[in-house]
């Protein structure tokens, strides 16, 4: 099988040749370990765009303090600054251009990146490049976590008020977002991925009747425009969010990554067999990848791997490298998962 074949036979669920793996560009991780995390990525590719010959990341000078401490501030491209504590991992808004709703007026959308002509025709060589030899699934999409611009928990109340001026901002954002995807798939992508976590460690942040009533109707939007263009659907939640997996697979989601510490992994892999999602593999980061032993981290690979039935479709690994991961547990990660890619 090809890596596309691979991919597409694992979301179709049907059994496969190896095990699909996808990696995060992983800038963290070869910050903290330089070439040697280089050189696993290279020994153990995936079927995904490659990442390992990205540059090692280095802070700013200015951002880093005479005891070695990294502190930063940066604006983005909507207004909002962020304050970094953690050199690149994503920091916390720091100051929003919508903390106060009279500012609504005049808040516009950044230009997209790949409107003009020269940035979009670099992005469609990429894309070709990639095809060639992988799968190419690219971008991310959400407009709940794109909400940054007003403060966290002003977003949280306005949705359950269901004010005038969240329902305004969460259409300018699915606008926008539609001409990101009409332009992302112009460009030839095989999938793209959204992105917007919904769940705390227990419970979802919204209850269901909310989510179905604000955000459902907006994702079925982007997510039928992705489709009707041909492309696969991929989504991410961190947290628990078992209430509206049967809502993701309506609106046409190909694949969920879960947070799978949020569920009981066979149910969970049991409902998605059912229902027709597929799902990526990520072993536990906040405990298992950083506190964990490499037995650890090898149980839990083969642990996901036998209740997901990986070789048999409807599941692929998908690695991402968080700050403190020792480097032996990458490597055990890596070997392990190998294990399921016919790897010597």
């Amino acid at each position: 099988m090809t890596s596309r074949e691979r991919v597409e036979a694992a979301l179709a669920f049907e059994p496969v040749d190896k095990a699909p793996l996808e990696y995060h560009p992983c800038g963290r991780g070869l910050y903290e370990h330089g070439e040697a995390f280089r050189r696993l990525l290279k020994a153990h590719p995936g079927d995904f765009e490659d990442f390992s010959d990205m540059p090692i990341p280095r802070p700013p000078a200015e951002a880093c303090g005479p005891d070695g401490s990294y502190h930063e501030y940066k604006t983005d491209a909507w207004g909002v600054t962020w304050e970094s504590r953690i050199f690149a991992m994503t920091g916390h808004p720091y100051r929003q251009p919508l903390a106060d709703w009279r500012a609504l007026e005049g808040f516009r959308c950044p230009p997209h990146a790949l409107a003009e002509d020269a940035a979009f025709a670099s992005y469609a060589k990429r894309i070709a490049r990639v095809r060639e030899t992988r799968y190419a699934k690219d971008g991310w999409f959400g407009f709940f976590e794109r909400m940054h611009a007003r403060p966290f928990e002003d977003v949280l109340m306005d949705v359950y008020d269901n004010e005038r001026e969240i329902n305004r901002l969460a259409d300018m954002l699915v606008e926008y977002e539609l001409e990101e995807l009409r332009l992302m798939c112009a460009a030839g992508v095989d999938a793209v991925q959204f992105g917007d976590d919904f769940g705390t460690a227990r419970a979802m942040l919204f209850s269901p009747e909310v989510w179905r009533s604000f955000f459902k109707p907006r994702y079925r939007r982007l997510v039928q425009f992705a489709r009707e263009q041909g492309k696969a659907v991929f989504f991410h939640t961190c947290g628990y969010a078992a209430p509206i997996l049967e809502d993701l697979r309506e609106i046409g989601v190909n694949a969920v990554w879960p947070q799978l510490t949020a569920y009981d992994m066979e149910e969970l892999a049991a409902r998605l067999r059912r229902l027709g999602l597929a799902c990526a593999i990520h072993v536990d980061r906040a405990n298992v990848m950083t506190h964990g032993t490499p037995a650890d981290v090898t149980r839990a690979v083969h642990a996901a791997a036998k209740a997901f039935d990986v070789m048999n479709g409807g599941a692929y690994f998908y690695v991402e490298t968080d700050n403190g991961f020792p480097l032996e547990n990458i490597r055990a990660l890596l070997e392990a998962i190998g294990t399921y890619r016919k790897e010597a």
